[in-house]
């Protein structure tokens, strides 16, 4: 598993992300609080609180290009 901490903060960037993660193979989760949602899920993402850090699980050690194509919101 891989663990990255993102920021997801405008309805553009929540669309681009979400449109990027849908071509994953392996399953990405985001957790933020309490709550664990499929980062897939456009709707789950709405409901969580964008103006925070969110943490992405990715399951997968493997996931070199997914990095690349989300780097824009890795926060370092």
């Amino acid at each position: 598993m891989t663990i990255k901490k993102i920021r997801i903060d405008t309805i553009a960037n929540v669309k681009k992300f979400c449109s990027i993660v849908i071509g994953c193979e392996y399953d990405v989760d985001i957790v933020s609080g309490r709550y664990a949602i499929d980062a897939k899920s456009i709707m789950g993402i709405f409901s969580l609180d964008l103006s925070q850090d969110l943490e992405l699980r990715i399951h997968s050690d493997n996931c070199g290009e997914f990095l690349d194509n989300i780097k824009e919101f890795i926060i370092e």
